[in-house]
């Protein structure tokens, strides 16, 4: 990956040590079971970013004032397993800084390494997956840190809670607290203050993009039917900004397609918006910032 700051913002605002968020791409695609292409995601990503206007209309704020420092990519990819590694060590080294710290990958294989770190790193976490699979499997293919074991251990070293999913293969059941998932089907229902409640006070998020329906986020590895749109989405992020801390969030499984690039400008936005909804609703203060 060619380093430059993110979105092409000026210099000043993108240096380590003024910077309140770090920005890790992870550009790997190891594990992913049918169509490749997610190491490609992070470059797609930055490009429609530097695409992107910065001025958010519904928080009325430029985010990127802040500090968006673009850390240099981890692009371990010897093994699944030191991939995870090096993503946890990484994750780690930049929450020590004290930084808000996001992730985008890459397949959701990285996030095993980032939810470590985070759960090392904050007291009660909430893990809060926005996918449409479910990403439980103890193993798959011979690995522990396959793309389909994702949330396995966060399943089990934190509280969870799942939003959106639709394909799961039955052994999975056996690794699922029902009572903590909000299946697709069942998302007309009354069911985004459920889920708050369920949430601790520190909150990390996981969005897999194939959570979004196909009609509006095609490009992904493994497109699912019946999926999330793009307003009750951020609705529900809203929600969590407001009324939880979020210590952090990775974006993943953007799988460009050379002919279709609004995927990869929804995958810009949305990584936007929700830091504007972190500096808004959370520790936002116009003193800060740089007129």
């Amino acid at each position: 990956m060619s380093k430059k700051n993110y979105a092409g913002i000026p210099d000043k605002y993108s240096r380590i040590d003024d910077a309140k968020v770090v920005l890790i791409p992870v550009p790997y695609d190891g594990t992913s079971s049918w169509q490749k292409g997610a190491d490609k995601g992070p470059e797609a990503f930055l490009e429609a970013s530097e695409n992107m206007e910065l001025y958010d209309i519904e928080t009325k704020s430029e985010v990127y004032r802040k500090g968006i420092y673009l850390a240099p990519a981890v692009t371990e990819d010897s093994s699944p397993e030191k991939m995870v590694d090096t993503v946890y060590k990484t994750v780690k080294n930049y929450i020590k800084q004290e930084k808000f710290v996001t992730i985008f990958g890459g397949e959701h294989s990285v996030s095993i390494g980032t939810i470590r770190a985070f759960n090392e790193s904050f007291e009660d976490l909430t893990v809060v997956q926005i996918d449409a699979h479910a990403d439980l499997r103890p193993e798959y293919e011979g690995s522990a840190c396959n793309h389909a074991c994702a949330l396995h251990e966060a399943s089990k070293n934190s509280n969870l809670v799942q939003v959106g999913i639709r394909s799961m293969d039955v052994s999975e059941v056996d690794h699922m607290d029902e009572n903590q998932v909000y299946f697709a089907h069942n998302l007309y229902e009354d069911w985004q203050d459920d889920a708050i409640g369920q949430m601790t006070p520190n909150v990390f998020i996981t969005i897999d993009l194939d959570a979004f329906d196909p009609s509006i986020m095609p490009s992904t590895g493994t497109p699912e039917p019946g999926g999330l749109f793009w307003y009750e989405t951020l609705e529900f992020l809203k929600m969590m900004f407001k009324k939880k801390n979020v210590v952090g969030f990775d974006i993943v499984e953007l799988c460009p397609n050379e002919n279709e690039k609004s995927s990869d400008f929804l995958a810009a936005k949305l990584y936007y918006k929700m830091l504007s909804y972190k500096f808004k609703y959370q520790n936002y203060n116009e003193e800060d910032e740089d007129e």
